[in-house]
């Protein structure tokens, strides 16, 4: 029997990979290595590119509205962030509870999950309405309170946008944190009650500890998600009012397929992912520090 395999056995393998490779060459690396040369043209899309260098970095820098979006981005992220990740972690210790029909309520909380953000957006558009929306409505009916005109104001415009994110994304940390919950080995919390710790001491010293592999995946996912917002924008608010939701994704869409600057989307984009890799990089540098591999 021949040991040594003949060059098809060694290349066969290969070859199955092939088709992949030039798919992910072809459509993704090759599209990363061109926007990364776009972003040091000027491009209209209709004449050749002209080459200017770092042009289009240097007039992000001194542009006031390039730091707005980027204001609105960071703070659309922190608010975002810890309201999902607190939230979907409560609701998911809410639904490991064994009772009866509890898979009922996992699959409605997980329904917005799988719903499109595009209809999503528009119920909320319709729930935000400053004259008939049910929000505002609950509101007078229930407290006595005028409610802003939510995607028409500056101040709350932001704010609505990150309730529709959360809301939307609540059911997929959920079923991530359940996942984490129920892999809790059940010795530990019968040794707490040895213990006579009570709920929020086994909370804190059992549950935070060992869910904390599953609550660092859960936050580099949302920071992720979160910079990246574009949906939400696009069907509520177009950035308005006065440029208060305007977040880095949908400023690179404005440039590219509403003023024709694809040099200057390309730095954009350039720009996200440089945002998204330092944050990414952070948390991974600082896990050590608080996330227990048990």
């Amino acid at each position: 029997m021949n040991k040594h395999p003949g060059i098809w056995q060694r290349l066969e393998p290969y070859v199955y990979l092939l088709p992949t490779c030039i798919g992910l060459l072809a459509f993704s690396a090759g599209a990363v290595a061109a926007s990364f040369f776009l972003s040091f043209t000027q491009w209209d899309m209709i004449s050749p590119p002209e080459w200017i260098g770092l042009g289009n970095y240097v007039g992000l820098w001194q542009s006031s509205l390039f730091w707005d979006v980027v204001r609105n981005t960071v703070m659309f992220v922190f608010m975002a962030v810890p309201m999902s990740v607190v939230c979907s972690l409560a609701l998911a210790l809410l639904v490991h509870t064994p009772l009866r029909g509890i898979r009922l309520f996992r699959t409605a909380y997980f329904l917005p999950v799988v719903s499109s953000m595009i209809a999503v957006a528009l119920v909320w558009s319709w729930l935000f309405n400053p004259e008939y929306g049910l929000l505002n409505y609950m509101l007078h009916a229930a407290f006595g309170i005028t409610g802003p005109a939510w995607l028409d104001d500056s101040t709350w415009a932001l704010p609505a946008m990150v309730l529709v994110t959360v809301w939307k994304g609540l059911g997929y940390s959920m079923v991530i944190f359940l996942a984490g919950l129920q892999n809790i080995p059940q010795d530990l919390y019968d040794a707490a009650t040895i213990d006579g710790a009570g709920g929020w001491t086994t909370f804190r010293s059992v549950t935070l500890p060992m869910l904390s592999p599953t609550t660092f995946f859960v936050i580099v996912i949302t920071l992720i998600n979160a910079f990246q917002v574009f949906e939400q924008t696009y069907v509520l608010t177009r950035g308005g009012p006065a440029n208060a939701t305007l977040t880095l994704s949908y400023f690179i869409y404005q440039n590219a397929f509403q003023f024709f600057q694809m040099g200057k989307a390309a730095a954009l984009s350039y720009v996200l992912f440089a945002c998204v890799f330092v944050v990414t990089f952070l948390q991974f540098r600082i896990q050590k520090r608080w996330v227990f591999y048990g």
